[in-house]
């Protein structure tokens, strides 16, 4: 008797730039749609294959693609990888995600949830005053600029870390003179420097960066006050397979806290100086241990997987 196999269904996908309102700014992130279970094994090889810093897996877990719930917020299963490795939160690729199924007309809602391996992750639309005010590009009858997309994420503390590492570690980002040094819940290294143009400056050296302890590394510094932002950021994470990440939601879920604290107010605008930049706005929900992400996205891809 010969048993056939049956094909697994092709996947669609799409390419969005997350924390920028312009292609080829922010972070990149691939975005898939399955109908379907696929395995680990076949996650992991295709995130390897787009070779970007994340690729998130969206499977709807109530209602139907076309017949949303009327009495619940949507809700889909999100998992990140990176090309080497599954990870348990990440900020761009579930803004990509929530921007991927507001413009795709997958549901009729303002608000989306998310089931990770953190927790109960929301997104929900936030009208940005400014576009709405100036009037607004339309498509389908709906400003497709004038609102942000806001992430509830949890809030990543740190504490100061006490090491001998420290002149290893200012060697490793190229002899960048070190304030301080703080360690996050999250097991990443939050390096503050004097100024956020040291920040912009400095010159990563990835081979020891991999070498730190931790499993990131955030470089921060105050911001410029001309510039608009309060504090300027870059994230380098070589252990994930990533040299350094463009636009990273999570390591703002620890430089929240710090600068609050710091500049002594709840609502902040951060810059990643990263060679794409990107933007974030961010209020901290002290009482609650929440950060607040703020960000717009911009596809710049679609397709489909046929294997």
């Amino acid at each position: 008797m010969i048993i056939l196999s049956m094909a697994k269904k092709p996947v669609k996908y799409y390419l969005v730039d997350a924390f920028t309102d312009s292609a080829f700014k922010g972070n990149p992130a691939a975005v898939c749609l399955l109908e379907e279970d696929r395995d680990d094994q076949w996650m992991q090889a295709l995130a390897a294959e787009f070779n970007l810093s994340e690729t998130g897996y969206l499977t709807r877990l109530n209602g139907s693609d076309h017949s949303p719930s009327l009495t619940s917020t949507p809700r889909f299963c999100l998992r990140w990888f990176t090309p080497v490795a599954e990870v348990e939160i990440c900020g761009h690729a579930t803004l990509a995600a929530a921007y991927t199924l507001f413009m795709s007309g997958l549901i009729d809602s303002d608000v989306i949830e998310f089931s990770t391996l953190s927790g109960i992750l929301t997104a929900k639309k936030v009208v940005d005053h400014v576009k709405a005010a100036n009037g607004s590009h339309l498509k389908n009858g709906e400003a497709q600029d004038n609102y942000f997309i806001e992430l509830n994420f949890p809030a990543d503390p740190s504490s100061e870390f006490n090491s001998a590492e420290v002149s290893f570690i200012s060697n490793a980002l190229g002899g960048a003179p070190v304030v301080e040094i703080m360690r996050t819940v999250a097991d990443n290294l939050l390096v503050v420097l004097p100024s956020g143009k040291t920040v912009a400056d400095l010159l990563p050296q990835f081979d020891a960066i991999e070498k730190c302890p931790g499993s990131g590394v955030i470089v921060t510094g105050v911001a410029p006050p001309e510039s608009g932002f309060d504090f300027i950021s870059r994230f380098f994470c070589p252990k994930f397979g990533i040299s350094e990440d463009a636009v990273t939601g999570s390591a703002h879920c620890g430089l929240a806290p710090y600068w609050c604290k710091k500049l002594g107010k709840c609502d902040v605008v951060a810059y990643q100086a990263s060679p794409r930049g990107g933007t974030l706005n961010i209020r901290l929900d002290e009482k609650n241990q929440r950060v607040l992400l703020q960000g717009k996205a911009v596809t710049v891809m679609e397709g489909t997987v046929l294997v």
